[in-house]
C-alpha cells in the first residue's frame, strides 16, 4: 500500500501552527470589571489635661497607613480559548476553579524573557519610590525578604527562590514560605521592569475575616508623588 508523502504546504502549515502556539504562551492582559478602594480607618486623637506645675510622662502609640505601599485583593474569572488574531474562536473552556498567577507592574510587559528580580532592578524601583532611607524597614528589599515561594512557571520559565513575602489571612501574619495561602514574589522581564507576582489560591479566606479571595498582593507607591502610580495587570491561568 502506497503512503502519501507530506507536501511542502503541510510542513509550512505545521510550522505556522507551532510558531503561533509558542508566541502566545504568555500571560494576557487582564480586564478590570469591578473595583472598590478602602482608605483605612479614621483614628480620633486622644487628649490629656495636666495641672499647672507638673511633669507628665506619656507613651504615644500610633497606627498609620503606610504611604509607601498599596494593596490589591480580588477574584479571578477567565476563559481558556483558541482564537485567531481577529478574536474569532474555534473553541473555548470556561474555568470554574482558577489557578495561575496575577502580575502587576508599572510598565506594560514583554514576557519573552523572565527571571527573578535582581538587586539592581529592585534598587532602581526603590529609588523611583523614594525608598532611600538607609536600612528602611518598609522598603521593597526588607518587605520581600524571603525566597521560599512555590516554584512557578511564567510563560514557560520555572522561577524558583525569587524575593518573596506572604499576605495576612484573617488579620494574622503567615509564615513567609511555600505553605502560605497568599504568596507574592518579585520577578523582572525583558525590559528589566519589576513585576509583582501573586500566586492564585482559589476562593481562600482573605485578610479581613469576612471574604474569600483568589489573590492578595501589595505593590510599592511613592510617598512624594502628587499623583499615584498606575499599575498594569496580567493574568496567567492554569500554570
Amino acid at each position: 500500500m502506497k503512503l502519501n508523502t507530506p507536501t511542502l504546504a503541510t510542513f509550512l502549515l505545521l510550522g505556522i501552527l507551532l510558531a503561533s502556539s509558542l508566541a502566545l504562551a504568555a500571560p494576557s492582559g487582564a480586564r478590570i470589571t469591578y473595583n472598590s478602594t478602602d482608605y483605612g480607618p479614621t483614628i480620633s486623637p486622644q487628649s490629656h489635661t495636666a495641672n499647672r506645675s507638673t511633669i507628665t510622662t506619656i507613651i504615644l502609640d500610633a497606627v498609620q497607613q503606610n504611604q509607601y505601599w498599596k494593596a490589591y485583593v480580588g477574584n479571578v474569572t477567565g476563559t481558556l480559548t483558541l482564537d485567531d488574531v481577529n478574536n474569532n474562536t474555534i473553541y473555548d473552556w470556561t474555568t470554574t476553579t482558577v489557578s495561575g498567577e496575577v502580575y502587576a507592574s508599572r510598565s506594560t510587559l514583554d514576557f519573552g524573557t523572565v527571571a527573578c528580580a535582581d538587586t539592581a532592578t529592585i534598587s532602581a524601583e526603590e529609588a523611583a519610590m523614594n525608598m532611600t532611607t538607609p536600612n528602611q524597614a518598609d522598603n521593597i528589599t526588607s518587605t520581600f525578604n524571603s525566597t521560599d515561594h512555590t516554584d512557578t512557571f511564567v510563560a514557560g520559565t520555572n522561577l524558583q527562590n525569587c524575593p518573596m513575602t506572604s499576605l495576612y489571612v484573617n488579620d494574622v501574619s503567615q509564615g513567609q514560605n511555600n505553605a502560605a495561602d497568599f504568596q507574592e514574589f518579585l520577578m523582572e522581564e525583558a525590559g528589566n521592569n519589576l513585576v509583582y507576582v501573586s500566586i492564585i489560591n482559589d476562593n481562600t479566606a482573605g485578610f479581613d475575616n469576612a471574604r474569600n479571595f483568589d489573590f492578595q498582593m501589595i505593590v510599592a507607591e511613592s510617598d512624594r508623588n502628587a499623583l499615584a502610580y498606575t499599575y498594569y495587570f496580567y493574568v496567567e491561568l492554569g500554570s
